[in-house]
């Protein structure tokens, strides 16, 4: 089971999105465009500012909610949500959706007279977020890989300049160029791993995994969920994880397939302790206060992840990129609430597939 989440971006000639009238037919497209895909569709919610442009919301049986906002400056953004059930076929396709972008790039396209460019998410994309929400091109030339798993949408694209890279629901996570995030994670050259124990959270990419295992480690547990990311990643990012991706269990290290918060309840409970414990997961969400279900999430891996940890035991994980300075501030916020307390610090480094320079995190107990 999982939040779907399906986002459309395209550029419009600001002049013909300038006025409210001009908005209120860009809207009036969007939603026809949107009604062949959404039979029952209907408007819960429009808003028209002077300043901001219009923003909408439409949903089909109160299950799928679609927001629709058109800045003044030309931008309009397209957001599908909706839940999709364990077992049970997605509402919107990949090959629905791309449809429903092309029907939309055509329609818009008609109203401004010009072609409209899409920011797409389709076979070529080339646009994708920074951590604060910019738009950042990509030399992307090719789609090497595409499926969804039970918890997400996996892509593999090929960067002339950063090689192989590993996108997830839309955000970049890790490139062949990246080698300076994984050894940054873990302080390559500070901390030292040799007959240490270790767990890692997540970390389907594999790098994590194959670069602790040089520093001779006493043994590695990995908790990850999705199998098709490693999968994926083990055929087309090799040489960043190297062959680890292809056993479950040797005598160095076992993957475990399945949620981590069940394993690190069940290592508790077993008494189990680790000198490291990473946290290779969800990033830093942008956000004005720390609620919401990402944010309950890092609580509880906060909590399990230092009971498992040895008195002398490290965390360490990634934070965000060093711009979002609220969302790193409410993090550490968190950090500082934990009882016992801890102390951290903190490492920078320009990771580049994303383009910005991003902050690490290494706690202990205080």
């Amino acid at each position: 089971m999982a939040a779907q989440t399906i986002l459309f971006d395209f550029t419009l000639d600001a002049g013909k999105t300038a006025t409210s009238i001009q908005r209120q037919e860009v809207a009036r497209i969007v939603r026809n465009e949107l009604e062949h895909v959404f039979t029952q569709l209907e408007l819960a919610y429009s808003m028209e500012s002077m300043d901001n442009g219009y923003f909408s919301v439409l949903h089909e049986n109160k299950e799928t909610i679609i927001t629709c906002r058109i800045f003044q400056q030309g931008l309009l953004t397209i957001n599908v949500e909706y839940y999709l059930a364990a077992g049970k076929e997605p509402v919107l396709s990949l090959d629905k959706g791309k449809r429903l972008e092309n029907a939309l790039a055509k329609s818009l396209q008609a109203l401004s007279g010009q072609k409209i460019p899409t920011l797409k998410r389709g076979d070529v994309a080339r646009y994708y977020p920074s951590s604060d929400e910019r738009i950042i091109e990509y030399d992307i030339d090719t789609l090497v890989y595409e499926a969804r798993s039970p918890f997400q949408k996996i892509q593999i694209l090929h960067s002339k300049t950063l090689g192989n890279m590993l996108i997830l629901d839309e955000l970049q996570n890790i490139a062949e160029s990246d080698l300076i995030y994984t050894e940054t994670l873990m302080g390559r050259g500070i901390e030292n791993y040799e007959g240490k124990e270790i767990c890692i959270l997540g970390g389907g990419d594999g790098a994590l995994l194959y670069e602790l295992l040089k520093e001779k480690p006493k043994h590695v547990v990995m908790l990850e969920i999705d199998e098709l990311v490693m999968q994926a990643c083990n055929k087309y990012l090799s040489s960043i994880c190297g062959d680890v991706l292809e056993k479950r269990k040797t005598d160095q290290y076992e993957i475990i397939v399945g949620d981590c918060v069940d394993y690190m309840k069940k290592f508790i409970a077993e008494g189990r302790k680790f000198d490291y414990v990473f946290g290779d997961l969800t990033d830093i969400p942008i956000s004005d206060a720390p609620i919401g279900e990402c944010w309950d999430f890092i609580r509880t891996i906060f909590e399990h992840s230092f009971q498992l940890l040895k008195p002398d035991g490290k965390y360490l994980t990634h934070g965000n990129g060093t711009s979002c300075l609220e969302s790193l501030q409410l993090f550490e916020e968190q950090l500082r609430l934990l009882k016992p307390k801890v102390k951290f610090t903190t490492t920078k480094a320009f990771v580049p597939s994303f383009m910005e320079e991003w902050l690490f995190y290494q706690v202990t107990f205080a």
